[in-house]
């Protein structure tokens, strides 16, 4: 029986393990598919405090020990069932039920694709939605990169070691990025812009060889030549196994108070699995040392419960 149960493994939940664990908490850590979450795939974190750049990996990394340190329990098992009637609670993974007096969910986002023609018939044969993991293979070649956001400029700008040309398609005319990000990728000479286009196909043999782009103003469709292509246009919340269990809004996000409460006493969210607004790793962070102070309250009101 664990005090703390935290389901994933991004700056959320292991910032949410170094309090608890500090607080001298039986504190669990249940990874998700990865350890570390979006974080880990990025290559350059330029706006985390204390650091003027380090990668999303080694910051996850610096986390878990730092949490380990105080004694928490990192296990690399993706919960697929949940059972909130307590506590204690109950969370079931791969052969392996948990059990726990509190409950962190931290499971973050996920990104959204296109859902065109062509997407999952080239998935990892050209379309990713990784430039840290992917693209190192298209040394020399031109890609392609759709969105307007920060996640997609901070792609393209990583891409363009590798790339010989990164065209970013965004749906309108204007970038939704922040203005650090727009003009570091307007002067750079490897990136171009195609504007009011969306893309309708992604064709090719073996690899992806080209898209169909539409501009939306004018209805024009072209056959774009392009050998990678990296979807960047938004996220969802890794929520499913929580329906019907805790409150969530209709786009899928864990409804919560200021102190991070959710429906249920003594189950906690934070990060971007309540987040669909802020979305960066320090808020996540700070949301997820909320959780955990709380969490630590809701104990202490049990332990007094129990001794009455």
């Amino acid at each position: 029986m664990y005090d703390v149960a935290i389901i994933g493994s991004g700056p959320a939940g292991l910032t949410a393990a170094i309090y608890a664990a500090r607080a001298k908490l039986a504190t669990l850590v249940l990874t998700g598919d990865a350890l570390g979450g979006q974080i880990a795939t990025t290559n350059d974190v330029e706006n985390y405090p204390g650091f003027e750049e380090i990668t999303g990996p080694d910051l996850t990394m610096r986390m878990r020990v730092q949490a380990e340190r105080f004694g928490a329990e990192t296990v690399f098992d993706q919960i697929t069932e949940v059972d909130f009637n307590g506590p204690p609670f109950s969370l079931v993974g791969g052969g392996t039920t948990y059990e726990a007096r509190a409950v962190i969910v931290a499971t973050g986002a996920s990104p959204k694709l296109l859902d065109v023609p062509g997407e999952q018939e080239f998935w990892g044969r050209g379309v990713s939605v990784c430039a840290t993991c992917d693209g190192a293979f298209f040394q020399g070649q031109p890609v392609t990169v759709v969105g307007g956001g920060d996640s997609a400029l901070q792609e393209a700008l990583f891409l363009t070691r590798f790339a010989s040309k990164v065209t970013i398609v965004h749906r309108r005319d204007e970038l939704r990025a922040g203005p650090y990000l727009q003009d570091r990728a307007r002067q750079d000479p490897k990136i171009e812009f195609i504007w009011d286009s969306v893309v309708t196909e992604v064709r090719g043999g073996e690899v992806v060889s080209s898209v169909g782009l539409k501009n939306v103003k004018s209805g024009a469709e072209i056959d774009f030549s392009t050998e990678g292509l990296f979807i960047f246009v938004g996220h969802y919340p890794n929520t499913d196994m929580f329906k019907g269990k805790l409150e969530m809004d209709d786009e899928g996000y864990v409804i919560s108070d200021r102190f991070m409460h959710t429906s249920v006493d003594g189950v906690f969210v934070a990060g971007e699995a309540q987040d669909h607004y802020f979305r960066q790793a320090i808020t996540s962070a700070g949301e997820g040392c909320q959780a955990a102070m709380e969490a630590e309250k809701f104990l202490a009101g049990l332990a007094v419960e129990g001794s009455s």
